[in-house]
């Protein structure tokens, strides 16, 4: 066994010497005898506490949790919680399963930032030991959620073995939980799925209001904040339609829905999907018959035009000055990591069908993959594997200082100190220089990906209606272009995707409107009304 304070390495300068002493003090009061471990770690530490509130708080709060965590192995650590994580399938006290959760939480957060930031594990080590906590926590949820349905009558056993608590009801994890790429404070992307024949319901009682209430009891048991913080956000909304879908779907449902009216981003967002908890082997063997609407083997132009569409979720600028480290958005922001994994997965989409070999869910080895293929140049590949593990551990860090959901960093230099003292920078300026060249070098190979696509946008600016959340960057066009309530043009827009209206119940129907929904905006902008012209067109598709 190795202890993890015998591994230690610093992380860079100490920015606050006189917070590392407070958080010193504050330990020290609560450590007792176990402070010694704790001091001889100390070179390590102190840039962590000196930086990161959060992190000095993990340690503050639980006398005992820093201690303990040094002087364990950490792979031995990380496996005993997730051990305890499973072991609360069994608590039969609501209140103590959760705050249990948010403890256990709060010592991987704690065990995990110190291997981070120390040295000791690597991004992808990072990644997986979250993710295989959410994974934990997601079941340990899912079987108290089915015994307490159960305990009412509705339900009559809970299974045992593979087939999960709720035989026939399963979890597919999405987005960075499925491909086992979770960050610090990521939400977890799942969606619910049952085959109501298999569930042992009750008499008298209806397979969806049972699975709509063990969905509404992981989103309790996960989500809702107590005094002892929250374990994990979720989010439903991958789910087909979820505008007008309950959160738990029946599998037939499902199936019916991307057979029929089923677009190119859900397949793109189930490339990293994975039967994540429940009755695994059907949720695997759900994904199995999925696979010919995600993996097509022919795709005619309009559908290829289609894929490209999905690059505009993003916007492509010409790299300048503008790239600056300076309040960027890392994931979301021109040269971030969301250009990165899209540029691996619409290509995936179109050449994934006829070679399984770029099927991968991760977003390093799907981009190993293309170019393994000769479908990315060697240059590409390694510029963009170096900026995606620089930016995601830049992320890493961001959420580090205090737990929120953010990959935004901060306008004011002070606050980016923290950030570039945590990845090993004496100075801000030459922190923001260095994810600056990693900006321009991503956006830069991002702009060449579909160099000679149609563009989906309009003088006012682009305008994207795929996915499930409005696109801020379509709203501000919309109000530029007159309409009075953009959000509402947006959902009515994707609800043509949808297949809500009959030109839309074809690939070809949605791939036309992709590429019609502009020019139909540009025509009720030039009316003078807009949003009357608009109400026409409504009204005109929808007969």
């Amino acid at each position: 066994m190795t202890r993890l304070a015998d591994r230690l390495g610093p992380c860079g300068p100490v920015l606050d010497a006189k917070a590392a002493e407070r958080a010193h003090e504050a330990i020290a009061k609560r450590a007792g005898e176990a402070m010694a471990g704790v001091d001889a770690a100390w070179a390590a530490l102190a840039p962590v506490f000196a930086a990161s509130p959060y992190l000095a708080g993990l340690a503050r709060r639980d006398g005992q949790r820093l201690p303990r965590l040094l002087d364990g192995d950490p792979g031995r650590t990380l496996a005993a919680i997730l051990a305890a994580a499973l072991d609360v399938a069994a608590e039969p006290d609501f209140e103590t399963a959760r705050r249990t959760l948010r403890e256990l939480k709060a010592d991987l957060h704690l065990l995990t930032a110190l291997c981070d930031l120390g040295g000791v594990w690597d991004l992808d080590q990072v990644t997986g030991a979250l993710t295989r906590f959410a994974d934990a926590v997601l079941r340990a949820a899912l079987a108290q959620a089915v015994r307490q349905e159960v305990d009412r009558g509705a339900l009559t056993h809970v299974g045992e073995g593979e087939d999960g608590p709720a035989p026939g009801l399963f979890c597919i994890a999405m987005g960075k939980h499925g491909a086992f790429e979770l960050n610090y404070s990521s939400d977890i992307d799942f969606s619910i799925f049952y085959a109501p024949e298999k569930l042992p319901v009750a008499e008298g009682h209806e397979p969806q209001a049972v699975a709509v209430r063990i969905a509404n009891h992981l989103g309790r048991v996960l989500q809702e904040r107590t005094g002892d913080g929250y374990v994990f956000r979720i989010d439903l909304r991958l789910r087909p339609d979820p505008s007008s879908t309950p959160p738990a779907m029946p599998v037939d449902a499902a199936m019916d829905y991307y057979e029929s009216v089923g677009q190119n981003w859900e397949r793109a967002a189930f490339i990293k999907a994975r039967a994540a908890a429940g009755d695994i082997p059907r949720g695997r063997a759900f994904l199995e018959e999925l696979a010919p609407f995600i993996w097509r083997k022919n795709l005619d132009f309009a559908a290829i035009a289609d894929i490209h569409s999905i690059k505009r979720q993003i916007h492509v600028h010409k790299v300048d000055e503008r790239l600056t480290a300076s309040g960027v958005d890392l994931k979301l922001g021109r040269g971030g990591i969301r250009e990165i994994e899209f540029y691996v997965q619409t290509q995936q989409l179109i050449l994934g069908g006829r070679n399984p070999e770029l099927r991968s869910p991760r977003t390093l080895d799907a981009l190993l993959a293309l170019y393994a293929a000769g479908h990315v140049q060697a240059a590409a590949a390694e510029e963009l594997v170096r900026a995606y593990q620089q930016l995601r551990s830049a992320e890493h860090r961001i959420q580090m200082l205090a737990d929120e959901q953010t990959h935004r960093l901060s306008e004011s230099d002070a606050e980016r100190k923290r950030v570039a003292a945590l990845s090993g920078f004496d100075r801000v300026r030459s922190f923001d220089a260095a994810i600056e060249r990693t900006l321009r070098t991503v956006n830069g190979r991002y702009g060449e990906l579909f160099p000679e696509e149609e563009q989906l946008s309009s003088r006012f600016g682009s305008l994207v209606f795929t996915g499930v959340d409005d696109d801020p960057e379509t709203l501000a066009p919309l109000a530029r272009m007159g309409f009075s309530h953009p959000p509402r043009v947006a959902q009515t827009i994707r609800s043509w995707h949808h297949g809500h209206i009959q030109a839309t119940r074809t690939e070809r129907g949605r791939e036309l409107f992709t590429r019609l929904a502009p020019r139909l905006l540009e025509a009720a902008h030039a009316t003078g009304a807009p949003d009357t012209a608009f109400t026409r067109f409504e009204d005109f598709f929808s007969k």
